[in-house]
């Protein structure tokens, strides 16, 4: 099947993309630690970075690839090519004058993105600075977002999923340089972080120009006019990226919350970068495949295609992320202490970060079941519903990060995200069910049945092995010697998975093998 050769395409290049996001975390975990730099650069890169996975990992193209995928089956590609130029220029005109207002109105953004701040003047002062800098970024990103649903509409995946590589690569520049210098944890690496956002942003934003242009799609630039087409994209767009980006809103409601305590932020941001591989490689993967996919299949009225691509998208989904869950619940401290626990970066951060990230991982199939679901809304045009049952799961996230952070801190953040995940998943799937848009065939109601169970007995395989082997994570143990174990921790869990799984027949190799050979 083509699908699973896109998912494996987009899959792989989000895996090299937070592989080296990992190389990138390490390297600010060591520079910066947990301390008032770190703090103030992680606001300022979340705001934008919000901006980019809400449009570039999909929300945005909620709207857009639906009705450029329509176009382009049914009136050819220069009908697609000119609304594609229309929207392109209304959208840099919006972005342009939406970027001069907030850097204008930065510092009283500054007290809704970080109200904790307020009482540290030098925190506050430099998160406003940080964040003017690395700003351009939303701009140049969200045009991205749109070249990458072009791409996308087009089946052409690779370009799009390896542009985010190169934040990572400027990034890893810009700390080895700072490392070089030996500027440490001051304002100065902060500021050359905040360029280095910038810039990368332009640099992914011309290499998808060149691919569009190599794909044959070019856009000029014109008036900007509302035409109908770009009128309707706004009415499914705007609600369409409040649906698809309800994680990423969770998060940052939950870096308010959390800038309230000292440390809190680097914590919950740490923990998300680890749990966002297997979201991105996986959940994010198949959102960007499966969307065009099932448009292209709905317009020439292919229900029992989209039916088929469906089902096998939330298996093959469910069999990756499950285990992976699973694997962070039963080891989060050896994981955040091999990754991170190394220069500024102590013993009581790798604990702090480590209960965070066991909660997420609670929530980790959810955030990508969203992702299958969603896809069935937007490609039928509905981007109200998901919207709908997106604000719903923002208000319970809301509430019960204020209940649980003062009780348990920045851990109660991370539980009501996976809260408020599970509650948006079974939302879409019980309406896509009662319309009779989704129905699970009995494959993939056996396969997910032995899927948990083969992830459980795997998880409890990997925790009786961390009680062995935690001694071997002391932080005067060797690094070397702790890699290796961690990486036979990982082994572990992975020949027991896909052992079990295959015993179970959640998964059998030869068949997962059979069904690559024949993309």
């Amino acid at each position: 099947m083509r699908l699973y050769r896109a998912f494996a395409t987009v899959g792989g290049m989000t895996l090299i993309s937070r592989a080296l996001g990992f190389v990138r975390d390490i390297l600010i975990a060591f520079v910066l630690g947990t301390g008032l730099v770190a703090d103030a650069f992680f606001v300022a890169f979340r705001f934008p970075n919000l901006f980019r996975r809400l449009f570039g990992e999909g929300a945005f193209n909620a709207a857009f690839v639906p009705l450029f995928a329509k176009r382009l089956e049914e009136e050819g590609a220069d009908s697609a090519r000119a609304f594609g130029e229309q929207v392109f220029s209304v959208l840099l005109v919006t972005l342009l004058i939406f970027t001069i207002a907030a850097e204008l109105a930065m510092p009283w953004l500054m007290y809704a993105i970080a109200p904790g701040f307020v009482a540290e003047g030098d925190k506050l002062d430099l998160a406003i600075l940080l964040t003017r800098i690395a700003f351009p970024y939303l701009l140049f990103m969200s045009l991205v977002a749109m070249l990458s649903g072009v791409l996308n509409s087009l089946g052409r995946f690779a370009a799009a999923a390896a542009a985010p590589i190169l934040l990572n690569v400027v990034l890893i520049a810009v700390l080895s340089a700072a490392a070089i210098m030996a500027l440490g944890n001051s304002p100065e690496t902060g500021i050359l972080l905040a360029w280095g956002v910038a810039v990368a942003g332009a640099v992914q934003f011309v290499m998808l120009v060149f691919a569009c242009y190599r794909a044959g799609i070019s856009f000029g630039l014109k008036r900007p006019r509302l035409t109908p087409g770009v009128r309707r994209l706004v009415r499914l767009g705007v609600p369409g990226v409040i649906a698809g980006g309800i994680t990423q809103i969770n998060i940052v409601i939950g870096t308010i919350i959390a800038s309230l305590q000292a440390g809190a932020v680097s914590y919950l941001y740490y923990a998300d970068r680890i749990y966002q591989l297997p979201l991105g490689v996986v959940g994010i993967a198949i959102g960007i495949v499966l969307l065009p996919d099932l448009a292209r299949r709905l317009s020439a009225g292919d229900d029992a295609g989209v039916h088929v691509s469906q089902n096998r998208a939330l298996e093959y989904s469910m069999l990756l992320t499950v285990p992976a869950a699973v694997a962070l619940i039963a080891m989060p401290q050896p994981v955040v202490q091999v990754l991170f626990e190394r220069g500024a970066f102590d013993a009581a951060d790798t604990e702090a970060t480590a209960w965070a990230l066991a909660a997420f991982a609670l929530g980790l199939p959810s955030f990508v079941l969203i992702k299958v679901f969603s896809p069935a809304y937007f490609a039928r045009e509905d981007t109200r519903t998901p919207m709908i049952y997106a604000g719903i799961g923002m208000m319970v996230n809301v509430v019960v990060s204020l209940a649980l952070f003062w009780k348990i801190g920045h851990v109660g953040i991370a539980l009501a995200s996976s809260a408020a995940g599970w509650l948006n998943a079974a939302l879409l799937w019980v309406t896509l069910a009662r319309r009779g848009q989704f129905s699970p065939d009995h494959r993939l109601v056996q396969r997910l049945l032995r899927v948990v169970l083969s992830a459980l007995i795997m998880g409890l395989a990997v925790w009786a092995a961390v009680g062995q082997t935690g001694h071997l994570f002391a932080a005067d143990v060797a690094l070397v010697l702790r890699v290796a174990v961690l990486a036979g921790l990982v082994v572990l869990g992975v020949v027991v998975f896909f052992a079990v799984a295959h015993v179970t027949g959640a998964a059998r190799l030869s068949e997962l093998r059979n069904q690559f050979r024949r993309s």
